[in-house]
């Protein structure tokens, strides 16, 4: 039974990915007819997505991470669960994140592919009925896992996800149902999408003295970079009363949404398409040489994913951040004139990545795998453990704290439930 519901999470984010690459396709296709089409296009998919959240799916807004890490939560009633993971979730996040993907926004497809698996695997619990050694912790963990697992094509990052940032320490592991559910929905992924590395191969061996210091800039920068990032999504993340900003989102939801997608489509226009949709084909380009970045294109690659995040629509941060640190270290490596930019842009996309999960180890097995960067494993993973470093004195650890809004509240509103009975 475990293992039919893992291959379903697996299809499931395999379908994700095919559906979010042929939204994407569509969008470009239409962002190369007249270029003030796509500002009337992105606020349309945008304010459509965002009532059909509000409106049949509250709890597939943002990443889905944080709904995982929340489902996790003990004092959390089955109806209150099924808000963030259940099989109806998994089916409107799959749909609404492709939507977003439409419409170009700044967003990935990975947190809403852990969020899509856990919904997948949870589901299973009705049908193993109450005498099972699986508990319910195991069944999420295991689905978020496998949701990275298949959407990098990366085994070992889910693994590593599964450790740090949702069972957070080894001895809480469900081993045994984790590695099935990886194996499984791997697989999978490998016969429906190959086996290739996302970004190619790098050839480069470990960082050399010559290189210390242009990675140590990589590393500082995107470490700062990817901790004030951090830090401004969990400030947009808070309910209203914090600020006019905030306030005015709270009342006006519609026109705020639209206001930022708006944003969102004249960045894109003024980058000639840069800064559109998750970022891949621009980081596999830098990483290739075959296109040139530039500080401006960081800037308003950052700006426009935070822009997106602030529309309250489903979609993942890991793709637009591994964009980010890579055009970082392309523009570190311009800045000081050195010629091999792939090693530095690959340092970028670990500290950006570290940085703003504050989750070192999965941010350097996520990108060591998806560039075949084997023979930089000790520089990818110095990067992460100092850009966390850095970024743990700017900002919290994001999906947990974007989780503890989240159970807030859950708490508020059975709170006013009650208070309304009594």
């Amino acid at each position: 039974m475990i293992i039919l519901f893992a291959a379903a999470a697996g299809f499931g984010v395999v379908l994700l990915n095919r559906l979010g690459d042929l939204a994407l396709q569509m969008f470009f296709h239409l962002a190369a007819t007249p270029w003030w089409l796509t500002l009337l296009w992105m606020p349309a998919i945008t304010l459509t997505s965002l009532w059909l959240t509000r409106r049949f799916a509250p709890g597939a807004a943002g990443s889905g991470i944080p709904q995982v890490m929340s489902a996790m939560n003990h004092t959390l009633s089955e109806t209150e669960r099924s808000a963030f993971v259940s099989f109806r979730m998994s089916i409107a996040k799959w749909l609404l994140t492709s939507a977003g993907l439409l419409g170009g926004l700044s967003l990935g497809r990975e947190g809403p592919s852990v969020q899509l698996a856990a919904g997948v695997m949870y589901s299973a619990r009705r049908l193993l009925g109450p005498i099972t050694p699986v508990d319910r912790s195991g069944l999420l963990v295991a689905g978020g896992a496998a949701g990275i697992a298949a959407a990098f094509n990366a085994p070992l990052a889910g693994v590593m996800f599964a450790i740090e940032e949702l069972s957070r320490t080894p001895e809480q592991r469900p081993s045994g149902l984790i590695i099935t559910a990886i194996v499984i929905s791997g697989l999978l992924g490998v016969a429906l999408q190959g086996d290739a590395s996302y970004f190619g191969v790098i050839h480069a061996r470990e960082i050399s003295v010559s290189l210390l210091l242009p990675a140590l800039l990589a590393t500082f920068i995107a470490g700062l970079a990817g901790g004030l990032f951090s830090r401004l999504v969990v400030i947009s993340a808070s309910h209203a009363g914090r600020s006019p900003v905030l306030n005015w989102r709270h009342r006006h939801p519609f026109l705020f949404a639209a206001v930022c997608s708006l944003a969102v489509a004249v960045i894109g226009i003024v980058t000639h398409g840069a800064t559109y949709g998750s970022g891949y084909q621009l980081t596999r380009n830098l990483l290739e040489g075959k296109v040139a970045g530039s500080g401006a294109t960081t800037f308003f690659k950052f700006f426009a994913t935070w822009l997106t995040t602030l529309c309250m629509i489903p979609g993942g941060l890991f793709a637009p951040a591994l964009s980010i640190g890579a055009s970082l270290g392309y523009d570190v490596s311009q800045w000081l004139e050195i010629p091999l930019t792939a090693p530095l842009i690959a340092l970028g996309m670990t500290g950006f990545l570290a940085a703003t999960t504050q989750a070192p180890m999965t941010a350097f097995i996520v990108v060591m795998e998806m560039v075949d960067g084997h023979n930089m494993v000790f520089s990818l993973m110095a990067s992460a453990l100092a850009a966390t470093a850095l970024s743990k004195l700017i900002s919290p650890p994001l999906y947990p704290a974007l989780s503890r809004t989240q159970l807030r509240a859950v708490r508020n509103r059975r709170l006013a439930r009650e208070g309304a009975s009594t």
